[in-house]
C-alpha cells in the first residue's frame, strides 16, 4: 500500500504568531494540518470519529464485573457523553461491533462481528486466525474509506473493550522493549493486577519469535487490529488521525510495524500517565498536545481537543486573510 509524500513546505510558520508559546503552538498544529494537506492555509476540520468494540478471551479469567456489551449499550444511547462531545465538536460518530459477546438489536451500532466471543485467551492461543486477522484489518480500513469518501479530513479511532489491560500491555511492550510490568496498567485490585501481569507474561512468553508485523494477530484484539487497519487507510489516502488513550497508541505501533512512514500522518492527542503511554508515544515519534493525569478512552479525549486543533487552524485562517489585507 502507498503511502503520499508530506508537504513540509507547506507547513511554515506565520510570523504572526510569534507573540507567545502558547499561540506558537497553535501555529505549529497549523503548520502540521497545512503539510498534510498540501496547502499554505489548511481547511477547517471535519471529522469523524469510529469506536471499535470487541471483547477479550483473556479478560475471562480476571473476574472482572465489567462488561463490554453494557459499555457499548451506554455509549451508543442518544444522549451519552461521547454523542454529547461529538456534537460539540461538530464530529460524525460511528460504533462497530466486531465481537461483542452477546447483541444490541436495537442500538445504533454497526454490526460486522468477526468471532462472537471477541479474541481467544492470548496467554495460550492466537487472538486470532489469518482470516479473522485480515477481515478486521479488512474492516477498519472500510471504516476509515467510508469516511473519507462522506468527506472527513480528520479520523479518530477509539475502542470499547473491557478486559483489554492485557492485549493492550502485551503489544506496547513488545513494540517499544518495555518489561511487562513496566507496560501493563491497571486499576484492578492487587490480586486482579498480579494475574494480569502473569498473563501479560504469558502471552509475551507464548509470541516469542514472531516478527513484528504478525504480533497484533498473535496478542492484541479484534478492536486493535481494526484500529490498526483504520490507521493505514486514512494513510494511505492522505488523511491525518488524531490518536486517543493506550489502546489507539498501541493499534498505531502495530501500524508502523507494516509501513512506518503511517506514523507520519498521526497526531497525539494527549499523553496520560498510564503505564507504557509515553514510551509507546515516543516509539511511534509523536508529541502529545496535553498532558493528562489520568487515562481517558474510548475516544473521548482526542474529541474534547477538537476545539484546540480547530482554534489553531481558524488562526491561521484569520492571520492569511490579515496578511493579504496588509
Amino acid at each position: 500500500m502507498d503511502i503520499p509524500s508530506i508537504h513540509p513546505e507547506q507547513g511554515r510558520h506565520n510570523p504572526l504568531f510569534r507573540s507567545g508559546r502558547c499561540i506558537e503552538r497553535l501555529d505549529e498544529i497549523a503548520a502540521w494540518f497545512s503539510a498534510r494537506q498540501n496547502r499554505p492555509v489548511p481547511e477547517q476540520l471535519k471529522v469523524e470519529v469510529v469506536l471499535f468494540a470487541a471483547d477479550h478471551g483473556v479478560a475471562e479469567s480476571m473476574d472482572s464485573n465489567a462488561k463490554t456489551i453494557d459499555q457499548l449499550q451506554m455509549h451508543a444511547a442518544v444522549d451519552s457523553p461521547i454523542r454529547q462531545l461529538c456534537q460539540l465538536a461538530d464530529a460524525q460518530l460511528h460504533m462497530v461491533d466486531l465481537g461483542v459477546a452477546g447483541n444490541l438489536i436495537d442500538a445504533d451500532i454497526d454490526h460486522a462481528k468477526v468471532r462472537s466471543n471477541g479474541s481467544a485467551d492470548i496467554t495460550s492461543a492466537p487472538a486470532m486466525d489469518q482470516m479473522d486477522y485480515w477481515e478486521c484489518v479488512g474492516i477498519g480500513e472500510e471504516m476509515a474509506n467510508r469516511a473519507i469518501a462522506n468527506g472527513a479530513n480528520l479520523l479518530i479511532a477509539g475502542s470499547i473493550a473491557c478486559g483489554d489491560h492485557v492485549a493492550v500491555a502485551a503489544i506496547i511492550a513488545e513494540l517499544t522493549g518495555l518489561s511487562a510490568d513496566e507496560a501493563l496498567y491497571s486499576t484492578a485490585a492487587p490480586e486482579t493486577y498480579t494475574r494480569e501481569l502473569i498473563a501479560v507474561e504469558q502471552a509475551i512468553a507464548r509470541a516469542q519469535g514472531t516478527p513484528s508485523h504478525d504480533l497484533l494477530r498473535e496478542i492484541g484484539g479484534l478492536e486493535i487490529a481494526a484500529m490498526a487497519g483504520f490507521y493505514r487507510a486514512a494513510a494511505s489516502k492522505g488523511v491525518p488521525v488524531l490518536l486517543d488513550g493506550r489502546a489507539s497508541a498501541a493499534a498505531a505501533l502495530a501500524a508502523i510495524a507494516w509501513d512506518v512512514r503511517i506514523a507520519g500522518w498521526m497526531l497525539a492527542s494527549h499523553l496520560s500517565d498510564e503505564a507504557g503511554h509515553r514510551e509507546a508515544l515516543e516509539s511511534l515519534g509523536l508529541e502529545p498536545l496535553v498532558e493528562l493525569r489520568t487515562g481517558a478512552d474510548h475516544g473521548h479525549a482526542a474529541i474534547m481537543l477538537l476545539p484546540l486543533l480547530k482554534a489553531a487552524i481558524a488562526f491561521r485562517q484569520a492571520t492569511a486573510i490579515a496578511t493579504n489585507q496588509g
